[in-house]
């Protein structure tokens, strides 16, 4: 008679599992909480120990390291000495394995879990089963996931050679035990605090196959971080609207990170991963809503929207007559939903923003044959910071303005400049090859404003020579924020001084490239 060893931690299907096995001639080997589970519905089952003879110790944490169940396991079936072995030692082999692991993910997700606590939930009998069943797929099923259930099942009824389901099923359980392994190491890399280790290995779970990628030739899939943030679109909720497109993902992710620096009620509106209008307000979400969208009424078009309050009618029904890929946000009035909804094509999703200072501390950039590892650029400068270099000192609006600016041009790629009063963005440089190019893009973009306005200009990076400073200044820029850093700094600062505005320097370079 075949033999299988059942023991999961999630017992969805387990009881209907058994059964078919044993229609199927199986007996029925278990532990601990699955033995009563199946026991108690009824499936005539074995208990562990009565294989191993030898009793469960040290509070369970040993139970299936046994000859008996490994050899049973990793004996080869077609080679008679192997066969030997176990008659000789009275062994019988195990043809299938159905595990899943300690919760341990879903452990140190809850809040308070101390590190002891979290330890005791580190398998070992269980991927020590699943590497021992998969290592020899060609005579034994693994069963980690009860979605393969039927599958399996179905395979056993027939006549069909089905190597290549074991092979399959092989190959998800060893994905499976690296995963689990891997959340295991960076919980116990970050106690001890090591932020680069000598190996780094990332889990992420399939989500869904996309349409396509960037192109439409290219092939491509979301897969969801093993534990991804509260504050991610990964964990966002789709409401309404068409599946996210690769792009789309991409460019939600990066209007997230834009109104994550933001405490005050804030817009950003963004096209191709560069923000086209940012807008903010003391009080009120409408109007940060409202200088979002005329910063630059015509990039928004086709764009996406994160919103770090909750979207109201009012703003709903704006939105509503302008074509808009995304909106995101904490939340939707009924009455903002219903408006929204009635367009077919535009996705509507929700996020915790309250987690925003929660996102990941790192980010990771694929290259060919290797992987980029560094801090998010999660600095917000403050005022405290700027150094004031010229002879004319920023007006106190203005240097809310060059805040604002600060803020936002770090979000934008390199080479950035933004042009911005002290709440909305009035024209924004992005990529390119050198810094005057930038500013000029701006200053053209540049929504004219009262003359009492300050106008400031945001740079992440230093200027190379005074061309910009001169051209900014021809332009009615009154103060300019730059991190300084450049041989040629002074050149700058004469130049500010010869037009008569202030600049200050930050000493932090914001580049995104």
């Amino acid at each position: 008679m075949k033999r299988a060893l059942i023991s999961v931690s999630d017992k969805t299907g387990v009881v209907e599992f058994a059964k078919g096995l044993i229609a199927n001639g199986f007996e029925i080997i278990s532990t601990g909480g699955t033995y009563k589970k199946l026991q108690e519905n009824g499936v005539e089952v074995l208990e562990i120990d009565e294989v191993t003879q030898f009793p469960e110790i040290l509070d369970g944490r040993v139970k299936t390291l046994h000859p008996m169940v490994h050899a049973g396991l990793l004996a080869k079936r077609d080679n008679p000495e192997h066969m030997k072995t176990l008659e000789d030692l009275n062994i019988q082999t195990i043809d299938l394995v159905c595990v899943n692991l300690y919760p341990f993910k879903e452990t140190i997700s809850k809040d308070g879990v101390t590190p002891a606590e979290a330890i005791e939930q580190i398998d070992i009998g269980g991927p020590s089963m699943i590497r021992s069943a998969s290592k020899n797929f060609k005579s034994v099923y693994v069963v980690i996931d009860a979605n393969d259930y039927e599958t399996v099942l179905e395979s056993l009824q027939s006549d069909e050679d089905d190597t290549i389901l074991r092979r399959r099923l092989a190959a998800k359980a060893f994905r499976h035990t690296a995963e689990y392994d891997s959340i295991i190491g960076h919980y116990l890399t970050d106690l001890n605090g090591d932020e680069f280790p000598d190996v780094e290995v990332l889990g992420y779970d399939y989500h869904q196959e996309l349409r396509y990628g960037e192109n439409s030739h290219q092939k491509a899939a979301f897969y969801k971080s093993a534990m991804p943030s509260e504050y991610s679109i990964a964990s966002a909720k789709q409401l309404h609207g068409k599946e996210l497109s690769f792009n789309n993902i991409k460019d939600a992710d990066a209007a997230l990170r834009i109104v994550a620096d933001f405490d005050q009620p804030c817009v950003a509106a963004l096209k191709h991963m560069n923000p086209c209008g940012v807008g903010v307000d003391d009080e009120c979400i409408y109007k940060a809503w409202r200088k979002a969208y005329t910063a630059d009424t015509m990039s928004i078009f086709g764009g996406i929207v994160a919103v770090n309050r909750e979207v109201t009618k009012e703003i709903a029904e704006e939105m509503h007559k302008i074509f808009l890929e995304i909106v995101i946000a904490p939340s939707f009035t009924d009455e903002a939903l219903e408006i929204l909804e009635a367009k077919k094509n535009i996705r509507l999703l929700t996020l915790d923003f309250s987690k925003a200072k929660d996102a990941e501390k790192h980010e990771y950039v694929s290259v060919m044959g290797g992987l980029l590892v560094q801090e998010r650029d999660t600095t917000v400068d403050q005022l405290s910071e700027f150094e004031v270099v010229t002879k004319k000192a920023p007006t106190d609006e203005e240097m809310k303005a060059l805040l604002f600016g600060q803020q936002v041009v770090k979000h934008v790629k390199s080479n950035a400049i933004v042009i911005t009063t002290t709440d909305k963005t009035l024209g924004i440089g992005a990529g390119q090859m050198n810094r005057i190019g930038s500013v000029k893009i701006a200053i053209d973009q540049e929504e004219q404003v009262d003359a009492h306005t300050p106008l400031i200009m945001a740079s992440d990076a230093f200027f190379p020579m005074d061309d910009c400073v001169q051209y900014a200044a021809e332009h009615g820029i009154t103060a300019i924020v730059q991190p300084g850093g450049s041989i040629k700094d002074q050149d700058s600062i004469d130049m500010a001084d010869k037009h008569g505005i202030a600049m200050v320097f930050t000493g932090r370079r914001h580049f995104k490239h």
